[in-house]
């Protein structure tokens, strides 16, 4: 599939996965993925998984992040990001596609 703008990765949420990955003996990609749900329609699912055939890998401090060919579109010119708050510490997704999201930034609708 191509995209006219695939997604980003900050240099600070790879550098968040390297020190993951570095805490193992089994070094994961961050796999960052859409499904139908959440309370605004759509939600994203991020987790670490290997990397399937048919995905778009992003590569950037010797690590990797991946998504899926179904989440590609819903995904384009997104920036995946790395923040720590006072409520914790996460991985997020600034997705200009989204029409509005929840307040807990996991759950958006398009």
């Amino acid at each position: 599939m191509d995209l006219t703008l695939p997604p980003k990765v900050t240099p600070r949420a790879f550098a968040r996965l390297a020190e993951i990955n570095d805490a193992t003996d089994t070094p994961k990609a961050l796999r960052v993925a859409v499904e139908g749900g959440g309370c605004s329609g759509f939600q994203y699912d991020i987790r670490l998984d290997d990397p399937a055939d048919d995905d778009m890998v992003i590569e950037g401090d010797g690590q990797r992040v991946v998504v899926d060919a179904t989440s590609l579109p819903f995904l384009e010119n997104a920036v995946i990001d790395f923040t720590e708050e006072l409520i914790g510490a996460r991985f997020t997704v600034e997705n200009p596609n989204a029409s509005s999201s929840c307040g807990c930034g996991v759950s958006f609708s398009m």
